[in-house]
């Protein structure tokens, strides 16, 4: 697979929706350990969104742009501000362009946000991903997908070894040790989709 066209893409935000329905009690579990506890809704509420909103799109940039702005003016919350700005970022489609439309979701998204890898957040696993799909050397967009959704994984896990640094979680110091972060659970499982929909 040397292209990835909209239909893919489509079908890719689909099933992360899927996935993250499926997983959404495990994710506000998650937060409810370190936060407020409704990440599995807040983050539902924003794929629906995306998905409500890309399978109107008929051209990859503007359905981008739809797709981020529609989702940060109907659902408020870090939540969509950081997958508006993750998805904002996001352009062209052939490999080179899988990876510029990933590097440029996560520049999106890091001017949201002050917070790094390391800090136990969705960093933890969007960092990672974005990198590995970066580095690797395959003409397939499927392989570099799968290879990011395989480094995504790795770094949700990591966050349990973690202190947060960041949100309401930061306020449980080292007593947030020994649970993964919420944020970076539900983005590992946007990316494994996104790898599976292929």
């Amino acid at each position: 697979m040397d292209k990835l066209t909209i239909d893919d893409f489509k079908k890719m935000l689909r099933n992360a929706l899927v996935c993250i329905t499926e997983r959404s009690d495990e994710f506000s579990k998650l937060d409810a350990v370190l936060g407020d506890g409704d990440h599995g809704t807040a983050i539902v509420q924003s794929m629906s969104a995306l998905v409500a909103t890309a399978d109107k799109g008929t051209e990859f940039k503007s359905m981008l742009n739809d797709m981020s702005f529609n989702l940060m003016l109907e659902i408020s919350g870090s939540t969509s501000t950081l997958l508006g700005g993750f998805f904002l970022g996001m352009s062209e489609l052939d490999v080179a362009g899988v990876k510029a439309m990933f590097a440029g979701g996560l520049e999106g998204v890091r001017k949201q946000t002050k917070a790094k890898q390391g800090d136990k957040t969705m960093m933890d696993a969007l960092i990672p991903a974005v990198e590995a799909i970066q580095a690797c050397d395959s003409a397939d967009v499927k392989a570099i997908l799968t290879v990011g959704a395989e480094a995504a994984v790795k770094g949700a896990e990591a966050t349990k070894d973690m202190k947060a640094n960041f949100g309401r979680a930061r306020n449980y110091g080292e007593r947030s040790i020994g649970y993964a972060d919420s944020g970076a659970s539900s983005w590992s499982c946007m990316f494994d989709a996104f790898a599976k929909a292929l």
